[in-house]
């Protein structure tokens, strides 16, 4: 649109000025003559890309000097930063939205599971790939992880449950696929981590069994067979290639396209050791995830439409904030009311353990805590307080102080009605 602008005037890409970055800004903003004026996020988005088209070509040498016009500015941790002038001063730092629990829960039924508005499920209903579909989802909203971390998990990576386990198991993500470059442990809970093993011993099972037979596997121009592992803290991955090559790879070093290509020998022949496989048996690509969050939040626009208000929509990211946001709500239950710590007894655990910010600041993997408090959970940024004027819901049935889980739901329904952005059953469930 900008060499377009720059065309009406005469001019070549190569040749704009500031002058016309600035008029460029005018238009696309604030003129009256323009009936599609954007706001000011997407200019800056718009913005960000001509800044690093005309930074690579003044680089290059194609241009003598960028017509985007920077200053200095102080940048969220007392670092001196270059910004453009021309950026817009007044867009949101973020567009962060949140599901709660039940929420999330009503549109994974309708939306992945074919479930009718009534809550049961629809007649003729033939989800493709729907266990597999659900139990990703339902990782995504327990563990916090982005879409990539989880959509590239091998199989052994995900923990297994056992008998007399608890509530919750770990894993660990390698630091190559992680956004940070820093391994971390992520946390699923038992019924999710079941699903994933339903999954895997019954859909994915007959996928690779179907790819066998029909020798998908054999014809695949890279195929890496694991043969062995070794290590502990720093595991390897020994391989023979298709070719009969030998290599070696750290688990933590293997990007997302070598896991593509690690197989490990069945016993009906080659089987991947990529964890969610299409209905071809091949690695499901990280970024189709998408539309399959696409698809479902459109079925649940068809089939709520005409019964809610606002039929529930989501996005893989969104299960990263709303993780977030249950979690905090749960940390902060645990510690101001299951444990019924004092004044002091709470400040030394929070020495110990740090505060429940820090703690889901961990669990997301953010490097500053600011990124925690500031975008992903900006609506609870006064919990504590809400928590103390909110009136008290019944005690359990001992009466010994500790609030059941209908606390944390009532509390996190209350929280959706004063802010923006949180999806909640009750707000839904509206007469259209």
């Amino acid at each position: 649109m900008f060499f377009d602008f720059l065309w009406s005037r005469g001019k070549v890409w190569t040749q704009a000025t500031a002058d016309d970055l600035w008029d460029f800004e005018d238009w696309r903003t604030r003129s009256v003559r323009n009936p599609n004026k954007v706001g000011p996020d997407r200019w800056n988005r718009g913005l960000a890309a001509i800044t690093r088209l005309y930074g690579w070509a003044a680089a290059q040498g194609h241009i003598e000097a960028s017509p985007v016009v920077m200053r200095s500015a102080v940048g969220r941790h007392g670092e001196v930063i270059a910004i453009p002038e021309a950026r817009a001063k007044n867009a949101r730092a973020s567009n962060v939205r949140w599901l709660t629990p039940r929420a999330f829960r009503r549109w994974v039924d309708v939306g992945l599971r074919g479930h009718s508005a009534s809550g049961v499920p629809t007649p003729g209903w033939r989800g493709r790939l729907e266990d597999r579909n659900t139990s990703f989802a339902e990782v995504l909203m327990s563990s916090g992880m982005r879409l990539t971390e989880a959509a590239s998990l091998l199989t052994f990576e995900m923990p297994r449950t056992e008998l007399g386990g608890g509530r919750y198991y770990t894993g660990r993500l390698a630091r190559a696929v992680t956004k940070s470059k820093r391994a971390r442990t992520f946390y699923v809970a038992a019924p999710v981590l079941g699903a994933v093993e339903g999954y895997a011993e019954s859909t994915r099972a007959a996928a690779v069994r179907r790819a066998q037979a029909k020798g998908r596997y054999d014809a695949l121009p890279v195929r890496r067979v694991v043969t062995h592992q070794t290590g502990f803290a720093r595991r390897l991955l020994h391989w023979v290639d298709q070719d009969g090559v030998a290599g070696q790879t750290p688990l933590t070093e293997a990007t997302v396209a070598e896991r593509m290509v690690l197989f490990t020998e069945g016993s009906e022949g080659p089987e991947p050791l990529w964890l969610w496989l299409n209905e071809q048996g091949l690695p499901f690509h990280p970024l189709s995830w998408e539309n399959v969050f696409r698809s479902g939040s459109e079925r649940c626009r068809e089939v709520l439409g005409g019964v809610t208000v606002e039929p529930p929509f989501c996005t893989p990211h969104m299960c990263r904030h709303s993780m977030a946001l249950h979690m905090l709500v749960v940390l902060h239950f645990v510690m101001d009311q299951r444990l019924g710590l004092t004044a002091e007894e709470r400040r030394d655990f929070r020495l110990l353990y740090g505060d429940p910010w820090r703690m889901v600041q961990d669990l997301l993997g953010h490097a500053q805590v600011e990124t925690t408090r500031d975008i992903y959970l900006a609506p609870v940024a006064d919990l504590q307080l809400r928590a103390l004027l909110a009136d008290p819901e019944p005690m359990g049935e001992d009466g010994g102080g500790a609030r059941s889980d209908a606390w944390v739901t009532s509390l996190l329904a209350r929280i959706a009605q004063e802010s923006e952005g949180i999806q909640d059953v009750d707000t839904l469930l509206e007469p259209a």
